[in-house]
This record gives structure tokens, sequence and C-alpha cells, in this order.
């Protein structure tokens, strides 16, 4: 679901993989679709109004009929295109015509997701939704007491989110049956693979009953997903939204080239421009996002870190202090971060680039939601520069290079991404360029001017242009140096072109 302005985005099909399980594509018109031409009963009508939801998104446009007539679905669509609301309204829908109540420890409808925020996430969103209608909605996840959640499904609950290992463990001590489940979803199915939580499905769909409706949502789809689909859905439609609209029309991208040792001197750098209101830094794994936040939290930063080590109250506790503007900056791991809905995140760091390309659209994703623009930063150090290929391969947009210059050819000898204009001259005639400040984010088509866009000039800059300010990681250059780069620096200041929004 999606207040104006907010696109889609998710990955392309991979084609082969559906030629075999042979799921028909819908081809619905876009034009003209309002939530109420979409027929939803009262209650739920009454529910999106409050909300001033009128415009489905692409992704609901084209899901929701098939499943509002009792259809199976896959659905392509990363997390911020409103699949949650794709597959929560056709639900409430089929759970409202009639009155039955969910028995004790018998749900009727149940939703997998890879995340405890994630789980979270969806609630919230379901019980918006059905604010107005009689069902009753519940989340097991770990990282909380058990008990709890066995009393609450003792009283009965129609909707039941949930995470694969609470609801094993719930289902083993006979706190839960599935066996009367009327509808299924399985959200972020792609990530359920990437954490190995595969088996654990395929446990929990063995439970089910055959006679029920199915929709199966991932942002990509690999030859497992595909195969799982195959044995989840009868007769599925597909259906799919554009995967790179967000990351390539409203989000600014650039790379730092820049070495490991460096990056934390360089974020510091950047964080002090005051522009940078809410800022999501991602990190690869979970030791370093805490290394990050602690070098900030020293350094004067209110951060947070949220990753998998963390318990669910921790996890919380982070998340709420960064929605309420407490901490200015929340340090994150892939995977933590799957759920994760903050309005007006202005900039979207990536420490450390992910392993997989399509986890960079999830990443920036983050900023540049409900129709605003934003900006995403990259480090990148000469041993992920595969990854930044990968990234740029995906994208089909080279990202714009604010600091030290790209590689003549990359890893596998291949002539580099053509540059933007403007960006080659200056990688021509700079060895190191400085690197550039980036401000508020501003809306698809407008353009910056300027070298530092109204930013406080880098401390330090006059005796190592290119580099952040001098710290104990990384060595001064000796004084004939910095004076032959501030010579180089002052030839072409005024050269530099404007930059491409």
């Amino acid at each position: 679901m999606q207040r104006p302005g907010r696109e889609a985005r998710g990955p392309a099909p991979k084609k082969p993989a559906f030629a075999r399980a042979g799921p028909q594509k819908e081809s619905i018109p876009l034009n003209e679709n309002t939530f109420a031409t979409l027929g939803f009963a009262e209650p739920i009508a009454r529910a999106l109004s409050a909300a001033q939801f009128t415009t489905p998104t692409p992704i609901q446009v084209q899901a929701i009929p098939p499943l509002n007539s009792g259809r199976d679905v896959i659905g392509l669509a990363q997390t911020g295109t409103g699949k949650t609301a794709a597959f929560a309204l056709p639900m409430l829908q089929r759970l409202s015509k009639d009155n039955t109540r969910a028995a004790p420890r018998l749900p009727r409808a149940l939703v997998l997701a890879p995340t405890r925020e994630l789980a979270l996430q969806i609630a919230d969103s379901i019980r918006t939704l059905g604010r107005f209608s009689r069902q009753r909605v519940a989340v097991v996840m770990g990282g909380v007491g058990i008990g709890g959640q066995s009393k609450v499904l003792a009283q009965g609950v129609d909707i039941l989110i949930a995470t694969p290992g609470r609801l094993l463990d719930l289902m083993g001590q006979g706190s839960v049956r599935l066996d009367r489940v009327e509808y299924f979803v399985l959200d972020e199915a792609d990530r359920m693979l990437d954490m190995g939580f595969i088996r654990d499905i395929k446990k929990i769909v063995a439970t089910l009953p055959k006679a029920r409706q199915s929709a199966l949502f991932s942002a990509t789809m690999p030859n497992e997903i595909a195969g799982l689909a195959r044995d989840l859905l009868r007769d599925p439609v597909q259906v799919s939204v554009t995967p790179k609209q967000v990351a390539v029309d409203r989000i600014d991208q650039h790379v730092y080239f820049v070495d490991t040792a460096s990056k934390r001197g360089l974020l510091m750098e950047l964080l002090q421009a005051a522009e940078m209101e809410r800022v999501i830094v991602f990190t690869r794994t979970k030791h370093g996002a805490d290394r990050v936040a602690q070098h900030l939290v020293k350094g004067g930063v209110v951060a947070a870190a949220i990753h998998g080590n963390k318990s669910q109250g921790q996890r919380q506790r982070a998340l709420g202090e960064f929605k309420a503007g407490q901490a200015r900056v929340l340090v994150a791991t892939d995977i933590a971060a799957r759920g994760i809905d903050v309005a007006d995140v202005t900039h979207v760091i990536n420490f450390d680039l992910p392993m997989e390309p399509e986890a960079y659209v999830h990443r920036i994703g983050r900023t540049a939601r409900n129709g605003a623009a934003g900006i995403a930063l990259t480090f990148c150090d000469h041993s992920e520069r595969s990854q930044l290929k990968a990234v740029e391969r995906l994208t089909k947009v080279p990202l714009l290079v604010a600091m030290g210059q790209r590689p003549a050819t990359n890893d596998a000898g291949e002539p580099r991404p053509q540059q933007r204009q403007g960006q080659q001259r200056r990688g021509q005639q700079q060895r190191h360029g400085q690197p550039h400040h980036h401000g508020k984010p501003q809306r698809h088509g407008q353009h910056h001017h300027g070298h530092h866009h109204g930013q406080p000039q880098h401390r330090g800059a006059a005796q190592h242009p290119g580099q952040p300010q001098h710290s104990v990681e990384e060595p001064r250059q000796a004084p004939e140096q910095r004076q032959g780069q501030e010579q180089r620096r002052g030839m072409h200041h005024t050269r530099r072109s404007r930059r491409a929004a």
C-alpha cells in the first residue's frame, strides 16, 4: 500500500525458473485504479479511507484481483512496494465473508516472515487495514518469552504472523495447529532461503490443509524458490513490478573509493554535515555494526545498532529511538534491516558493499520512500570492486564517483562503465578527488550546483585532499606531496561540471 508517490521495485524474475511451473501472467491496466474499484467490504473500505489510502500501487493493482477471486499468486516485489497490503486486503476480505471466529490454537490465516521486525511491521499493517473488522491478529517470534504467546494462541487468533523457528517451537509443544488455515502467505521467500529457513518452511507447509489459498512473495526467484512455489501453489498467477525504478529515478547514488582503514574517518567526516538528518549505515557483519556504532558514539554522534545478536527488546528500542529522532544514525545489517520502514531517511550509507547486489537495492530503498528523493553513498575498497561491478550490472547505472578514481578496467579486464557527464573529466584530472558532500535529497529532476552544495568544508582538506580528516588510522603526506595536490586542485576546481541528477 502506498501514499501518493511511492514507486514499486523488485528484481526481474528469472524466466527459466518459471518455465516449468507454468504460472499464468496477468496483464492488468494500471490506469484509473482506486481502492474503491476493487470491491472491498465496507469495514475494509472504511479503514482504507481512514488511513487516507486511495490509490493502489502497481503490485496491489496486479495481485489483489486474482487473490480476491480465490487464485493463488506468485508476487515478485521488494519491501516498500506495498506488497503487504497486496496480500493482507484479500485476506481480510476472505475472512470477513462469514462470522466464524478462530477456535483456540487454530488460526484461520498464516503469514510467515523471515525476521522479527518484518513480522511486527506486517502485523501493524494488518491491524490498520482491519481496524473495523473483527479479526484478531497475533505475532509469534523469537527473542521474547514463549509462554505469553502460547496464552494468546489459546484464546483464538484469526490471523497469525510468525517467524519459522518460533512457530515450529509452538507447534512442537502443542500450542498451535495449522490444519484449519484457509489463507497462507510466504513473504520474502528469497530471504528465507538466504537465512536457511527453507527446511523449516517445508515442515510447516506439510501441516497445512490442501484446501487453502496461498501466496508467495519474493524479490528474486532462484531455482530453489521456484521449486518451492511449484509445491506450494496451485495454478498460480504471476504478478511482478519493475525492479529498479526507485534505485535509478529517485535516489542519488555515489561511490567513494576508500581503503578499509579510512572508512570510519570518512563516515565521521560526512556526518558533520547537518543535512544528514536521519541516516542508516549498513555493514556486512554484526560485529562490524557494533564497532561502527561504538566509533560514532565516541565521536559524539548519537547512534544505535540493530542486528541478529541483539535481543528483541534491544532491537525494538534501537529502532524506536531512530524513528523518534533520538538517534540520528542507525547502524544495521541486511537481515536485521528487513522490515525497517522509517519515514524521512535522508541518507543511506553502505559502509560495506553487500555480497548480493539485490541487497544493495533493498538497502538504498530505505530512503526515497513516500515519494521523497534520497541519497545513497557507498564506500568501496579494492577488495569490494567486484561487488560494485555486480551492483552496477543489476541497476544498469554506474555510481557517480565522489572520491577517488574508478579503475580503468574492472577485475575481469573489461572496459569500465561509461561515467556520467563531467565525472570523466574530473577523474582524468585528479588522481584523488576530494570527497563531495551530499546535502538534503532533492526531488527527481533537480540538480546540485557548485562544489560543496552549501556544506561546510572538510577539516584538514588542505593538508590531504581526497581523504577524510587525519586520524591515527592513516599517515600524513609529505609537504611537497600536499603542495602539488593543492596546486592541481586549484587548477581544476572551477572546471567541475554540474552533477547529473
